[in-house]
């Protein structure tokens, strides 16, 4: 049984790991090295399922020769057939030792687009570092893969695109226990409509022109309510701006992580996600996750919306950075109910049909097995 080796940098629950290891446990041995703060909801699950797992503490910048360091001889140890690495510091700091030590099949996956070149050029060395450093490289859209061709003038033969997978049960089976728990939680006031953001409050994720949308939506339902999910980051200050000049403290909520994602959809009877470029997703987990609740949406098309979302069909498409369209899209879904069942439908089609998590696991396979 082949022995495969994941590394991540400064996350706490990723479904996906999960699904991944639910999936593939019965044809590899997976080993875990976590990146960052230690005791992680990633790392209690993984034990709980058995599976060995390498926390290293890491602070910042100072600490980086040390993780290479105590990777370095904690791979040393391992017979690892694969190396598979996910988010820069896990990429960067993995796949040097990698290499030293032979490892033959080193892949890292692509989880960004053009972050860099737009808002930090000196990360641009760092993932030609990691271009060259990997043997294999997973481009998650199409976008993410013309960016490494051509932009960074990866080979096409070393990039293969596979689209993340997500497990569709997850979203459409919540249990409505747990649904209200939330809803007593987050909307103690039965405040409604609810209309949705789950996304880090970063710049680019467009947020700031929901907000302004959501205060004329007041006028048309004065107990209506935006959910912030997600809600830390770098931007998170102009966001609190912004939510101080345009709205009442009561018509909004922010959560700044919730596990229970599933059962939060089901508290939104619109979700709003409008990214400020078509390239600047990489990926966008959300446009999926959503659509999969059952949940209608506006959105713009970056990442991997440019790929199956269709204006009018299964979401509302509205420009980019433009707050008067997101308040008509909003007022046609909550106003229409024969359009927001059908967005609804055919949302729900459209993701079961692309992103199955079988598919997913069985790309993943072939990487994996790929000589």
């Amino acid at each position: 049984m082949k022995q495969i080796c994941i590394t991540v940098s400064n996350v706490d629950k990723v479904i996906a790991f999960e699904w991944i290891v639910e999936g593939l446990s019965n044809k590899y041995n997976f080993i875990f090295i976590l990146i960052g703060k230690k005791r992680s909801y990633l790392n209690s699950y993984l034990r709980e399922k058995g599976i060995e797992t390498y926390e290293i503490e890491y602070r910042g910048k100072r600490d980086a020769p040390k993780v290479v360091s105590k990777i370095f001889f904690y791979l040393r140890k391992k017979k690892i057939d694969v190396i598979h690495t996910h988010l820069v510091e896990a990429t960067l700091f993995s796949l040097l030792p990698a290499k030293l030590l032979g490892i033959k099949k080193r892949i890292y996956t692509r989880h960004h687009s053009d972050y860099n070149y737009k808002y930090s050029p000196k990360g641009i060395k760092y993932d030609k570092i990691s271009n060259w450093l990997a043997t294999d490289i997973i481009a998650i859209t199409e976008q993410v893969r013309n960016i490494l061709v051509e932009k960074e003038r990866v080979a096409p033969k070393k990039i293969t695109l596979v689209h993340h997978g997500r497990d569709i049960n997850y979203f459409e089976n919540f249990e409505l226990e747990k649904v209200q728990k939330l809803s007593d939680k987050y909307n103690p006031g039965n405040k409604g409509p609810v209309i949705g953001v789950i996304a880090r409050q970063t710049h680019w994720k467009g947020i700031q022109y929901t907000i302004p949308a959501f205060a004329e939506i007041l006028k048309y339902y004065p107990d209506a309510l935006l959910l912030l999910a997600n809600a830390h980051g770098d931007y998170e200050p102009t966001i609190d701006s912004l939510l101080k000049q345009f709205l009442p403290e009561n018509s909004f909520v922010k959560v700044k992580y919730e596990y229970d994602i599933s059962s939060l959809y089901q508290l939104l009877d619109v979700l709003v996600h409008v990214p400020i470029d078509e390239v600047v997703e990489a990926f966008g987990q959300v446009y999926i996750e959503a659509l999969a609740a059952g949940v209608p949406c506006v959105f713009t098309l970056s990442g991997i919306a440019l790929d199956f979302i269709k204006d009018g069909q299964n979401a509302i498409v509205v420009p980019y950075c433009d707050s008067p369209s997101i308040v008509k899209a909003i007022l046609r879904i909550l106003q229409e109910d024969e359009f927001r069942s059908m967005l609804i439908k055919n949302g729900k089609h459209s993701v079961q049909e692309k992103f199955g998590l079988d598919t997913f696991l069985g790309n993943l396979s072939d990487i994996y097995e790929k000589p």
